[in-house]
């Protein structure tokens, strides 16, 4: 089993940044993707971004491309989200998960691990 523990949400104003981290424990040699999603209140648990964590390929939702920047470092067993220029819309928990299969790494079902989530709001 895999272990997620997510940090670094916190509140910014609209047009700021933020840093997500996500360190994994366990079992981490089975996980061949890693994504973010995030959930807003009232809606569904909705993919964000993936990479996989061997190659570093990397994927991303449409509402984030071009702000949002995922990565890892492979020795620290630790994935990151850059999120730049928020929107208020941005405003959700978010979650880090990880995939030992990765063929549909945008779907929740996918994924066999989650963290607790972290809370990021986006003020206007």
């Amino acid at each position: 089993q895999v272990q997620l523990v997510e940090s670094g949400g916190g509140l910014v104003q609209a047009g700021g940044s933020l840093r997500l981290s996500c360190a994994a424990s366990g079992r981490t040699f089975s996980t061949v993707v890693m994504g973010w999603f995030r959930q807003a209140p009232g809606k569904e648990r909705e993919f964000v971004a993936a990479i996989t964590w061997s190659a570093g390929v990397t994927y991303y939702a449409d509402s984030v491309k071009g702000r949002f920047t995922i990565s890892k470092d492979n020795a620290k067993n630790t994935v990151y989200l850059q999120m730049n220029s928020l929107k208020p819309e941005d405003t959700a928990v978010y979650y880090c998960a990880a995939d030992k299969s990765g063929t549909y790494y945008w779907m929740v079902w996918d994924y066999d691990a989650w963290g607790q989530g972290t809370q990021v709001t986006v003020s206007s």
